[in-house]
Formats: C-alpha cells, structure tokens, sequence
C-alpha cells in the first residue's frame, strides 16, 4: 500500500514538474513576442512623430523665410525713398 501511495505522489510530482517546465516555456515564448512586438509599436511611435516634427518644422521654416522677405522688401523700399 505504501508503494502504490509513493508511485502515485512521485507521478503526480513529476508530471507536475513537466507542465510546470512547459508553462514556463510557453510564458518565455509570450514575454519574448510580446517583447517584439512592443518593439514593432514603438517604432511606428517614433516614425509617426517624427513626421509631425517634421511637418511642423517646414511650416516654421516657410513662415520665417516669408516673414524675412517682407523684411527685407521693406528695408529695399526705405532705401530707395530715402536716397
């Protein structure tokens, strides 16, 4: 009787350890897509604002360059009337 007990508890803890070892497998292969595919996420973060960075940054750039035409445009008519 006591044999049939020990086979049974050392089965029991063996198969145990088995599926625990598989779980841990499996969390691994999870922690390591989920890794990835934060990566992937992150990326098209970055890219997407770095676009509107970029996009914004022309827009200033254009504003400035106008902004120093006119400035210049004016400079250009007070030294002809003042001449």
């Amino acid at each position: 009787m006591t044999r049939i007990f020990t086979a049974i508890a050392t089965s029991a803890l063996l198969t145990g350890l088995m599926f625990a070892q598989d779980t841990a497998k499996d969390d691994m292969k999870k922690a390591g897509s989920d890794v990835k595919q934060a990566g992937k996420s992150s990326t098209k973060a970055a890219k997407n604002a770095g676009k509107g960075v970029s996009k914004e940054t022309k827009k200033g750039v254009n504003k400035a360059a106008g902004a120093t035409e006119n400035g210049a445009a004016k400079v250009k008519d007070k030294t002809k009337t003042s001449q």
